[in-house]
């Protein structure tokens, strides 16, 4: 997802889409413990997108 596309969105949205980030980034975490994980990849990603969401969170809190 990229920084724009976040900027675009309301807060709530984005708090909707952090809870989803970090929920799929749990159970990947999960499965990678269980060995059925095939794309590591993915869960890399997913820790970036929270971050890039968390950021412009920040920025729209702190304007």
């Amino acid at each position: 997802m990229k920084v724009k596309e976040l900027k675009i969105k309301s807060e709530t949205e984005l708090k909707k889409e952090l809870f989803n980030d970090r929920e799929r980034l749990r159970v990947l975490r999960f499965d990678l413990a269980a060995g059925k994980v095939k794309n590591v990849k993915e869960m890399r990603h997913k820790r970036k997108d929270i971050a890039k969401i968390l950021t412009v969170l920040n920025q729209k809190n702190h304007e």
